[in-house]
């Protein structure tokens, strides 16, 4: 049993190389933007960057904790299934909070490519590891590959917002500059 789980994990061994490098130098960058944007003192109480930024460092975050724990030399899968759900859950849940929190704030009105890209993308890719997570047990391989693709999403769904938030706040700056000037 363990040369078969030692097997399985270290055929994805290279795509969790990529996915977990590349997770950790996309939040090293979301750093660096968010630093900079704080440095440019644009009004706002903080609450759209709790629903549409913070969770961009979450979802990198997740996929650099999926990429850590399959690269792990793992004797069984139960203890890889247990880590992955508990991932999930804890995903899903936070992705509840996040629409929560898109609903309540008031410093932007998501349209539908928002609604898609923050919360429902996310929330897919949560609930696919949750749900993998079980199905590791049963059926290793399709699993290992729901894994591998809602992964892949994460870090997909990362750079979209980090973008799309990067590109709102310098249309939003540019507009407040142009009306100081007039």
């Amino acid at each position: 049993m363990q040369e078969a789980v030692a097997s399985l994990l270290s055929s994805w061994h290279s795509f969790y190389s990529i996915i977990g490098s590349s997770a950790a130098a996309l939040t090293g960058l979301v750093f660096v933007v968010i630093t900079l944007i704080a440095r440019a003192e644009t009004p706002g109480s903080g609450d759209g960057i709790a629903t549409f930024g913070t969770p961009n460092v979450a979802h990198f975050g997740a996929a650099l904790f999926i990429a850590a724990l399959l690269s792990a030399p793992w004797p069984t899968f139960w203890n890889v299934s247990l880590l992955l759900g508990l991932c999930g859950l804890a995903g899903v849940i936070y992705i509840i909070i996040v629409i929560r929190r898109a609903r309540q704030q008031n410093e932007y009105e998501p349209v539908l490519e928002d609604w898609l890209w923050h919360m429902i993308f996310p929330l897919v890719s949560y609930a696919a590891i949750f749900i993998a997570a079980i199905v590791l047990l049963i059926n290793p391989a399709l699993a290992l590959f729901v894994v591998g693709a809602a992964t892949l999403l994460f870090l997909f769904i990362g750079i979209h917002n980090s973008w799309d938030s990067v590109t709102y706040f310098i249309l939003v700056r540019s507009q407040q500059q142009n009306q100081s000037q007039n």
